[in-house]
């Protein structure tokens, strides 16, 4: 795997750089702060999310400096004195990071990650984080109800992204591209990105290319003579039926006699579904089996299924604009946020008219309540607490409305759903390849409920505070109360 060029240290919004100097100039910058990250919403309207964006995210925390150019740069814009300056020249990230492990399913309210570290380097990193994590899950996400949607298909069915030129610039295609391998997709268009993550590249040409010839049956004839072991032929220049087919299986006839085999036809427009059936029944009469059938024209979850429940067969979809962009229904963006909880062994929260919108104050691990054996585990519940395991039958509530709350069952095995992976800005552990990650998205997916995984209206996976955190938030709710109306 290429390392990705590190990110600057100004990639930061201006906010936390004039707080790190107020901090400073107030004596409070080696407060120990707990930052916790998490989201509100479940993206695309589903039951989960797919947590991506770690790995690259770890790697930017260890090399994050700032450089002399860009010392001088904040010093031009007459905000920052001499002192705070000279002081950003030796600064690194020293902090601890306890997180969920890349490629795990994850829920909203539930803190994903969290950072303990001197007050003004947590706050420095906030942007990086979130615009790190957000996006990444973002996307994984998306990729991962693709993947699923395609996966539904009797016939079966594996996605790749097609994304790069609608993606928002070179950055983003890069990560909505590692992001979506996380959530499950087998190659990609984008050579880049093949390079620095090890991802399979896929292709085949564009509509330029028969456009570039007398006719479409020299064009496939050409494409063919140049790629013998590859060829995979566009067949809706002209007309997919009347043309792009037939003169496709007459370069297979050719391709065969000399010792070759066509690997697949694609589809860019049109009734997919119906092109679909029929094509297969052609490839299938005329001998050739094997021959796959590609598909791409503005893809999304919805309608893969959507082809899938007409009948459609599709082996590959490839998916571009509506998954590098996180288009559609919920999509658009993840409101990731970063709340401070703990300061100098004190807790704080966020309180605020909105329920929704407020923090939940304290230090708290994440346990995961499994059904099953190892085998067929499933995951059936998330509890916070302030320490120790669940118990059966302690009540617990949810963390926007505290009056619905429920009774712990017995028979659930309780797992630590967070590690530490950061420890005095260092990793705990070497950097984990990609296929690791996805390997685990994976089989994270399967683990969650049948109905967490639909499309529409999902099963709502409970995430619930133990009594201890409710407790917790209660008090600091009413402390703030108090000091705000004396």
């Amino acid at each position: 795997m290429t390392p990705s060029p590190p990110p600057s240290a100004l990639f930061t919004d201006l906010y936390q750089l004039t707080m790190m100097q107020g901090y400073v100039e107030q004596g409070l910058h080696e407060q120990e702060a707990v930052f916790d990250l998490s989201f509100r919403r479940r993206p695309f309207r589903g039951g989960y999310a797919l947590w991506a964006g770690l790995e690259p995210m770890l790697d930017a925390l260890e090399g994050l400096r700032f450089t002399e150019s860009e010392l001088a740069y904040l010093d031009s814009l007459a905000l920052f004195r001499p002192v705070f300056l000279d002081m950003l020249r030796g600064w690194r990230f020293t902090g601890r990071v306890e997180a969920f492990r890349e490629g795990r399913v994850v829920f909203a309210h539930e803190p994903l990650l969290t950072v303990t570290a001197p007050l003004w380097e947590a706050q420095l990193v906030e942007t990086l984080l979130l615009n790190t994590l957000n996006f990444q899950t973002l996307i994984a996400t998306k990729a991962a109800r693709c993947v699923l949607a395609a996966a539904s298909s009797p016939h079966g069915g594996t996605v790749v992204e097609f994304g790069a030129r609608r993606a928002q610039g070179p950055d983003g295609a890069l990560s909505a591209t590692r992001a979506a391998v996380v959530g499950g997709a087998t190659g990609t268009s984008n050579v880049e990105a093949g390079m620095r993550y090890g991802v399979p590249v896929t292709g085949t040409h564009a509509h330029a290319w028969v456009e570039s010839f007398p006719d479409e049956l020299s064009a496939f004839r050409a494409y063919a003579q140049s790629y013998p072991e590859t060829t995979t032929l566009l067949l809706d220049t002209v007309d997919t039926l009347g043309s792009g087919l037939p003169n496709a299986l007459t370069v297979a006839r050719e391709l065969r006699q000399a010792g070759h085999e066509l690997r697949g036809v694609r589809l860019d427009s049109g009734d997919l579904a119906y092109l679909s059936r029929h094509i297969r029944a052609q490839l299938d009469a005329a001998g050739f089996p094997d021959v796959r059938i590609v598909a791409s024209n503005d893809l999304s979850e919805d309608v893969i299924a959507a082809l899938i429940a007409e009948g459609a067969r599709i082996d590959v979809y490839g998916v571009g604009t509506q998954l590098v962009t996180a288009g559609g229904s919920g999509g658009g963006a993840l409101g990731g946020v970063y709340k401070l909880v703990q300061l100098n062994g004190r807790p704080r929260m966020k309180l605020t008219a909105d329920p929704g919108k407020a923090s939940v104050p304290g230090v708290k691990r994440v346990w995961r309540g499994v059904e099953g054996t190892e085998a067929d585990a499933a995951y059936t519940w998330d509890v916070l607490t302030l320490g120790d395991p669940p118990t059966p039958g302690m009540v617990v509530s949810d963390p926007v409305n505290p009056l619905r709350a429920a009774r712990l069952p017995a028979g659930l095995h309780w797992q630590g759903a967070r590690e530490t992976v950061m420890e005095n800005g260092v990793r705990t552990g070497p950097p984990e390849p990609l296929p690791d990650v996805q390997n685990r998205a994976r089989a994270e997916l399967a683990r969650l409920p049948a109905g967490t995984r639909r499309l529409l209206n999902p099963h709502e996976y409970r995430v619930s505070l133990a009594p201890d955190v409710a407790a917790l938030r209660d008090r600091e709710r009413a402390r703030l109360l108090e000091a705000s109306h004396p």
